[in-house]
């Protein structure tokens, strides 16, 4: 091996450069997969967490409504409340252990990556619905919609732009928190990146190299969402869009000025 630092860097990189891609593209994908199944989740659980209670609902809708809640609530206390290591030796040697399930390393690491944002989404979401005005809800009520209805096509909508912040934050941890999943065989990147400096015994150099490829694509991720954050807000300036031809289509008419119109009078 070189003496300098830079050229152990290297040898590595020649050597074992196209495993640090395979692993970082297994990286990629977990966070990639887990994050968009975990909004859906979150979404989903959202929603639900949301439905409101009325006295002129039936008992066992509110029996029901209120145990599906618990379900819900329990289920996003104890995934936020634990650490995705644990999740994932419970969910894969446990479920082998005691109902004799036996999942691929694969379905897995995407199962335990979504349920665990899905629980961190949940919240999100919820807190992204009830950051919206409620004179919204109220008024999609008013016109005879239903909760579902209200929620995809009038608040939904709205809060989607409030909670994009946290979904790319929530991608981000995924794409570092896949390293956890080395736990149950899943050769990602951190996994790939022991093996190389287990080899050479260059763990620093080795590191450093995962550490690169890590912000690279932590990075990547988050100017691409910021892109996508700008389209939702919109252009600062816009037309009303009418087919009312004697409607002004600016929406920012302004009757002139009479004193600048006045004629003066010639002596």
């Amino acid at each position: 091996m070189p003496a300098s630092f830079g050229g152990r860097i290297m040898v590595i990189l020649q050597n074992y450069g196209m495993s640090f891609l395979r692993g970082a593209a297994s990286s990629m994908l977990i966070a990639l997969v887990g994050t968009a199944i975990g909004c859906v989740i979150g979404f989903a659980v959202g929603i639900i967490q949301t439905i409101p209670v009325e006295k002129k609902d039936s008992a066992v809708k509110k029996i029901l409504l209120g145990i599906l809640k618990f379900i819900l609530n329990a289920y996003v206390e104890i995934f936020r409340g634990t650490p995705m290591m644990a999740q994932a030796m419970l969910i894969y040697y446990g479920s082998m252990a005691l109902f004799n399930i036996h999942m691929s390393m694969w379905f897995a690491a995407f199962f335990i990556v979504s349920i665990n944002t899905g629980a961190y989404m949940a919240e999100t979401v919820r807190g992204g619905i009830l950051s919206i005005d409620p004179g919204q809800t109220e008024g999609a009520m008013a016109i005879g919609m239903t909760h579902f209805q209200t929620m995809t096509a009038v608040i939904l909508p709205q809060a989607l732009r409030n909670i994009m912040p946290q979904i790319g934050n929530n991608l981000i941890i995924n794409i570092k928190d896949t390293c956890v999943l080395s736990i149950i065989g899943i050769v990602e990147l951190f996994y790939t990146t022991k093996g190389v400096a287990g080899a050479y015994y260059t763990y620093f150099e080795a590191f450093t190299i995962a550490m690169v490829i890590y912000f690279i694509m932590t990075f990547a991720c988050s100017r691409i969402l910021r892109h996508l954050e700008s389209k939702l807000d919109g252009p600062d300036n816009f037309d009303l869009a009418t087919t009312d031809t004697l409607a002004y289509t600016s929406g920012m008419f302004k009757y002139p000025d009479k004193k600048k119109e006045e004629v003066i009078p010639n002596d």
